[in-house]
């Protein structure tokens, strides 16, 4: 793959640091064996996972993946009804059994169409058709599918994908691993990490310098920036997407969480077919969900879909036939059957799915507008305020002291705080470095998806640490 630098010398590249994580799973062992430290365990809140954070699941999601798993919890009264009801049904689709492969390369028909009906009804109406949907296991698994369909030619005819920067953190070594080039594109910090129509084109003239860009990423809302995109910007992208041939790759998995004030998600398929015909029937779409999202949570099931839009037949058959291989496991795509088709009023567990729903979304919003007055409280740093998503990224303005330290010991600046912030407070945080930003910005990243009282030690420990190394580098 060609560097990051190679394309655009304006960003840095953004291998990720997993000394970081080993850091803290060393941390961790250390204090099981009695090793005294200041603290009393590792928090960590690097990655966009609410449970291990200590949000708790959402029981109707796991009391029918429990009741699929083991039927003989559908003769326990104890359960609610409609969850017996929908384990029963769930387990018809798939052969009776959890541990049956699923009944098509692509998943359980029954899904797909439970997750057509959803984007139907999510789009106003918009059609959407279940031969349209794959699943597997988590949506960078699905977008692999495709990286591997679109990789081809070597340097400069190498396959190229504009990607934003920041960026999801797994992204760059998934293009990698793909023999995709990443070809960066700015977001504009300043206007709270917009996607900008002028850096778009120069960012793909610059790449195309490189490789053969093909195919934009678009991630919305944004991840790890928690930008929400408005109507307008969606059309603009899309036409430059239809004006240049590429290919729109839509991640939109923070779509359940949007809390910013008058902001609201819009999906790239929705402005699509609402656009004249030269576009919606063109422009070629694909867009990825998770249930690894803020709402359900469950990261550890690996669940997702893709749905593939403006195609040619034969791209949507390969992508069939490169699932056939290996075909999705079956229990994420009931937790996604459960996360697309919740409990409607009127069902039992309607008023407890609905209040554990409502508390997420409120411990989300909630503790993202605190986290981000506290961050920009804080003497040399500052944070834009997330609209959406589970993240907040906050830029580091590092003593000088501290950037040469970093740079005499091999290591990028936000690499090199978060560190000493793990080793010193057990607070473990995301480098900025890992979702790619400019030469001279330092950046952290950290989920606020958290019970708050674990979200007050999780600040007051960065305060701790921040303050201390700011007076260790006057």
């Amino acid at each position: 793959m060609s560097s990051v630098q190679e394309v655009n010398p304006r960003v840095r590249g953004v291998r990720a640091p997993t000394s970081l994580q080993s850091l803290a799973a060393r941390i961790t062992e250390e204090i099981t064996q009695g090793v005294k430290k200041p603290f009393q365990k590792v928090i960590d809140i690097s990655s966009g996972d609410p449970q291990r954070a200590g949000m708790a699941p959402i029981s109707f999601v796991r009391q029918v993946v429990a009741a699929c798993l083991y039927p003989e919890l559908l003769k326990e009264e104890s359960l609610p009804l409609d969850v017996r009801q929908r384990a029963q049904e769930l387990l018809g689709a798939c052969g009776g059994s959890v541990g049956s492969y699923s009944k098509t390369s692509c998943g359980i028909p029954h899904v797909q169409k439970s997750v057509a009906d959803f984007i139907t009804r999510r789009d106003g109406g918009v059609r959407s058709h279940p031969e349209d949907i794959i699943f597997s296991s988590g949506s960078q698994k699905t977008l692999s599918l495709v990286l591997h369909l679109m990789a081809s030619g070597e340097g400069k005819t190498q396959t190229g994908v504009l990607t934003p920067m920041p960026c999801p953190q797994t992204l760059p070594t998934l293009l990698d691993l793909s023999r995709v080039t990443l070809a960066p594109y700015q977001l504009i910090e300043g206007r709270g990490w917009a996607v900008d129509l002028d850096e778009l084109r120069h960012a793909l003239k610059t790449a195309r310098g490189c490789c053969e860009p093909r195919a934009i990423y678009i991630s919305n809302p944004g991840n790890p920036s928690g930008h929400v995109q408005d109507r307008k910007t969606i059309e603009e992208v899309i036409r430059f997407a239809a004006a240049e041939g590429l290919v729109l790759l839509a991640e939109e998995v923070y779509q359940d969480s949007v809390y910013g004030q008058d902001k609201e998600f819009i999906s790239y398929k929705k402005v699509l077919f609402e656009m004249d015909k030269e576009y919606s029937e063109n422009v070629e779409l694909i867009s990825f969900n998770s249930i690894s999202n803020a709402c359900t949570g469950e990261c550890g099931l690996r669940g997702g879909y893709m749905e593939v839009i403006n195609m040619d037949p034969a791209v949507n058959t390969y992508l069939r036939k490169m699932q056939a291989t290996s075909s999705p496991p079956v229990l994420p795509q009931l937790a996604l059957e459960v996360m697309v088709n919740p409990p409607s009023p009127g069902d039992v567990s309607y008023k407890t799915y609905t209040q554990e729903i409502l508390h997420t979304q409120a411990t989300l919003s909630q503790n993202a507008q605190r986290a981000c007055e506290f961050l920009n409280d804080l003497p040399g740093m500052n944070c834009q305020p997330a609209m959406a998503g589970v993240f907040l990224y906050p830029r580091l303005h590092l003593p000088p002291q501290m950037i040469e330290e970093a740079k005499m010991l091999g290591v990028e600046a936000d690499v090199l705080y978060c560190r000493r912030l793990l080793e010193e407070e057990g607070l473990c945080l995301g480098a900025g470095c890992e979702n790619g930003q400019e030469d001279q910005n330092h950046h952290i990243r950290l989920c606020v998806l958290a019970p708050p009282a674990t979200l007050e030690e999780i600040l007051a420990r960065l305060r701790s640490f921040h303050l201390r190394l700011l007076d260790r580098f006057p």
